[in-house]
């Protein structure tokens, strides 16, 4: 069971999110809050795998709520639902600790599947977005001096990676299980002195 919160402030959208999760099997809306404030106050009392966010918020953004919230529970997969497509909120979600970026207009499964890639360690995002994110690795500098402190298998890894493939993919593609990848991809973020995989796709380019 995949416990879902969700932060949102129009009460039809957040109805709706908790409808879907609650009529989905393997899936449970645990929380529902409509202000920072108020996630901050209700979601780490009950724990969340996975958390939908939206950005523009009564009180605060969005994106501040992410960061608060990945201080309390740093292992809790957020996915930021929203309208806004601008390169700068994406990257800023990112940075604050989100693992994916959904546009609202995204269909019900898709935010379904979203949510169970966060909860594997994937980096959900709708075409639009990736198409965004790609561009920008155009001017994001190679850090060459900390990739090249990597072994052979965790370059391998990480390229993989970086081409969008998720764990279990590149157990399939290397030849290794699942575990072997996981164990690897943390020793590139402690090499590569990040903490996500999003954070690791913002900042590198093989």
């Amino acid at each position: 069971m995949i416990k879902v919160a969700v932060v949102e402030d129009d009460k039809t959208l957040r109805l709706g999110f908790e409808t879907l999760l609650n009529q989905t099997a393997g899936f449970q809306c645990v929380c529902t809050c409509d202000t920072v404030a108020d996630a901050i106050r209700k979601i780490p009392k009950c724990y969340p795998d996975v958390i939908l966010m939206d950005i523009r918020l009564p009180d605060k953004s969005g994106i501040e709520c992410t960061a608060r919230i990945k201080e309390l529970l740093p292992s809790v997969h957020i996915v930021i639902v929203t309208v806004y497509e601008d390169s700068d909120r994406i990257f800023q979600a990112l940075q604050a600790g989100a693992c994916g970026y959904l546009l609202k207009r995204s269909a019900p499964e898709r935010i379904i599947a979203a949510i169970r890639e966060a909860q594997e360690g994937g980096v959900p995002m709708t075409p639009e977005i990736a198409r965004k994110v790609i561009g920008q690795f155009r001017s994001v500098p190679k850090a060459s001096a900390q990739v090249e402190g990597l072994t052979a298998r965790e370059k391998e890894v990480l390229e993989l990676v970086m081409q969008g493939l998720e764990n279990q993919e590149i157990a399939d593609r290397v030849g290794v299980s699942i575990a072997t990848v996981r164990f690897h991809l943390q020793h590139v973020y402690e090499k590569l002195h990040v903490h996500t995989r999003s954070e690791m796709i913002l900042k590198f380019k093989i």
